[in-house]
């Protein structure tokens, strides 16, 4: 193998790279829960906090379910803002999970922002739910809002009556008053996050929980929790927003995102099924591993297929969970077996795990593979070892000769991590089956289990001679 034969030109190259794609550590911030019965403009007013479109939001009432945490930034400070769904008293069955979603979080936040329709007034439930604020001893934020012109600020000072404050007039839709508001916000955050509020994590890593809808995700996520973290229900497509959890695993902390399940390609989507697609894949572009829930229990399906491939193209770690293997009789396993060796060829890196969301089974297999597929992702080749190697294995498998004549490879280096990405820098094309066979044996011998392995080929342009 032969040298690159430029080294000024490999080190200006070399210094166009992107970095190693490193995640910030994170730092524990305030958290302000936003609550207020179905169909106030929550998640409007969410987006206006935050200073973009992230919370989903159309007008029906329900659409958000979950507890979604958000980043946020005014005036020089870090906050987390906690998007919750519509709170209703003596709610039942899916509405009554997303009441207690909002109960949770109102008691596990440093402070609370109530949200009132100022157009409509104070409800008999905007009055019970401000009864049951009072008790939390939280520092609450009254929000009047829809104050779309002058003739509903009259209307304000009627919402005194709830007993929590001054009623702050805002309006999500035009962003009026909001200024105001936010520094009302800000004065009742502490400056640290409280004991109850859960903080003091610094840089968990972060995964992804990717399935189609109705796989077990929630579940999964409750089960590893050992708490209602998700709303859980038999209907598909609950989960409609990403929702954020630290949760415990092995003696571990790891930022887990719930996601909603994927139905159809994102330019298919239409509605809050289009928007819930957009935030998955936000959702996975900010996690580090991502768990790909199937169910065993049945045949791969294109959309199983769809989320893997959604994986590889993102370049992150990859962990398959098998879920409902409870359900699998001995007969339906080995048939499965088949099924996924034949199904999953493409992801042979990827380690696959036989869990049960809903007993638990299995599931404290995770934690040991999320840290091996995180540590292939993290993992750097030395360029003199690498080098070593590639020459050992071209000498004993030379590339296939191209238009009569054998390219050679003159120089390779791992240009990034996260996900492993190695450049080789040749005199000719190396055909896209000599590159499968380099990236097989990386894998195998430096064990990238779990990790997506890029190979690219950058071509030496011929110099012209000197004249």
């Amino acid at each position: 193998m032969g040298t690159w034969s430029d080294e000024s030109e490999f080190a200006a190259w070399e210094d166009g790279l992107d970095g190693d794609g490193a995640f910030e550590p994170t730092v524990p911030t305030p958290t302000l829960a936003v609550v207020g019965r179905p169909n106030v403009g929550k998640s409007s007013l969410v987006n206006r906090i935050i200073g973009r479109r992230e919370a989903v939001v159309q007008d029906i009432p329900g659409v958000t379910r979950d507890r979604v945490s958000y980043e946020a930034l005014w005036g020089g400070r870090k906050f987390t803002v906690v998007d919750t769904g519509g709170w209703e008293p003596d709610a039942k069955g899916l509405q009554g999970d997303v009441a207690a979603q909002a109960e949770r979080a109102m008691l596990t936040t440093d402070a609370v922002m109530m949200v009132v329709d100022a157009s409509v007034g104070a409800t008999a439930t905007d009055e019970a739910m401000a009864k049951v604020l009072r008790r939390s001893k939280r520092p609450v934020i009254l929000a009047a809002n829809k104050v779309d012109d002058e003739r509903v600020v009259g209307d304000v000072a009627s919402l005194w009556t709830l007993g929590l404050g001054e009623p702050h007039p805002v309006s999500a839709l035009h962003g009026r008053g909001s200024g105001d508001l936010l520094d009302a916000m800000l004065a009742a955050l502490p400056a640290t996050p409280s004991e109850f509020s859960g903080g003091g994590n610094i840089g968990p890593r972060r995964v992804a929980l990717l399935g189609k809808p109705n796989v077990g995700k929630s579940s999964l996520l409750n089960k590893l929790a050992g708490d209602s973290r998700s709303v859980v229900n038999a209907m598909a497509g609950t989960t409609i927003d990403p929702v954020d959890s630290l949760v415990e695993i092995d003696g571990e902390v790891w930022r887990f995102v719930d996601t909603a399940g994927l139905r159809r390609r994102v330019h298919q989507a239409k509605g809050m099924e289009f928007y819930a697609s957009l935030r998955t894949q936000t959702a996975l572009e900010s996690a580090e591993v991502a768990i790909v829930l199937i169910d065993s229990s049945e045949p791969l399906t294109e959309q199983d297929q769809r989320v893997i491939t959604m994986v590889i193209e993102s370049g992150r770690a990859l962990v398959i969970a098998l879920n409902k293997a409870d359900l699998v009789d001995a007969e339906r396993r080995e048939d499965s077996n088949r099924e996924l060796e034949r199904d999953l060829v493409r992801v042979q890196w990827a380690q696959r795990i036989n869990i049960s969301a809903l007993t638990g089974r299995a599931t404290h297999r995770l934690a040991p593979a999320l840290r091996t597929a995180l540590e292939s992702w993290d993992r750097r080749i030395p360029t003199g070892r690498l080098n070593g190697w590639l020459a050992e294995l071209i000498q004993g498998t030379p590339p296939p000769v191209r238009g009569g004549k054998q390219p050679r490879v003159l120089f390779a280096t791992q240009a990034a991590n996260r996900p492993p990405t190695f450049v080789l820098f040749t005199t000719g094309f190396l055909e896209a089956g000599y590159r499968r066979f380099i990236e097989r044996r990386l894998r195998e011998d430096f064990a990238f289990t779990g990790s997506p392995v890029r190979v690219n080929v950058r071509v030496r342009e011929k110099r012209s001679g000197r004249k």
